[in-house]
């Protein structure tokens, strides 16, 4: 049976409140029904068949491929500093190797990206262990911590005795590569049933996401009704993120999950299988498209 409006998942992170601002400006809310979580949340709803489309992790993608789908043109993103991905540390990183580390238990993209990272740019494979994204409590029982999203911009802005690592950046620095932090993916159950909304939906995010490169401005002063931090320091952020999902960012995904599958992360380097979409009054099809 077709459902009135597709259930579209939202990360209530800083760094998807341009694409939330645009939606709200272009009256797409009233045709969805928007359903916020933590990113790993999201992904276990949309694997229940309790969201359609959401934000995930873009590791998730690779462990759940042969259900799912992705948007094109979508993506959380980096070209090398993110801002919002970050490791805290009492000790330098190449120091690292004998201590404790406590990652976040919000994303496992992150996670696996911090070890490749200390692994294999600075040589060392601490002791690991998840923790809520609780700086303080985290730093009390660990040498370093993974933070991401709202709780990582907060150590940025507020600077403390800590070392700090940019994960954007430190990937860049170790492979040359732009970061896809988070996919937009859709279950492809949902893509063979409901095309024409899911092109219209697919259309609308687009356009939502173009519709924030043109207006930073209103859309940091927005936040900074509600967040702790000024107006400079949102827009630099926003200004930081990329939201593309072209062949450059493909290529570092795919490279993402070879590493990740060398240190066991995953079992396999998934395909890249996107929905192609037509104008939303056309239909979407399924094509696989893999990044070399």
């Amino acid at each position: 049976m077709s459902r009135t409006r597709p259930r579209l998942g939202h990360i209530q992170f800083l760094n998807l409140l341009p694409l939330y601002y645009g939606l709200v400006k272009k009256d797409v809310l009233l045709d969805v029904e928007l359903v916020r979580a933590a990113p790993r949340d999201l992904t276990a709803a949309l694997l229940a068949d309790e969201l359609d489309i959401a934000p995930i992790p873009s590791i998730e993608y690779c462990r759940n491929w042969r259900d799912l789908l992705l948007l094109d043109d979508l993506s959380v993103s980096s070209d090398g500093e993110v801002q919002s991905i970050l490791l805290l540390s009492k000790e330098p990183a190449e120091e690292l190797g004998s201590k404790t580390v406590a990652l976040t238990n919000t994303s496992r993209t992150s996670q696996a990206l911090l070890q490749i990272v200390l692994a294999e740019k600075y040589g060392v494979k601490p002791e690991y262990f998840e923790a809520p994204p609780d700086l303080p409590q985290m730093m009390r029982i660990a040498d370093a911590a993974l933070l991401i999203g709202d709780d990582a911009l907060r150590a940025l802005y507020a600077p403390g005795p800590l070392l700090r690592y940019d994960l954007g950046s430190e990937w860049k620095d170790l492979t040359g590569c732009k970061m896809v932090y988070a996919v937009w993916a859709v279950r492809r159950g949902f893509a063979e049933r409901e095309p024409e909304k899911l092109a219209a939906l697919h259309w609308a995010l687009i356009h939502s996401m173009r519709y924030t490169h043109d207006h930073l401005d209103a859309i940091a002063q927005y936040a900074a009704r509600w967040e702790a931090f000024p107006v400079s320091f949102l827009h630099d952020y926003f200004a930081t993120l990329r939201f593309d999902f072209g062949p450059d960012y493909r290529e570092g995904l795919s490279l993402f999950f070879e590493k990740a599958r060398a240190m066991g992360f995953v079992d396999e380097v998934a395909p890249l299988e996107f929905v192609q979409s037509l104008p939303a009054n056309g239909a979407a099809e399924p094509a696989r498209e893999t990044a070399s």
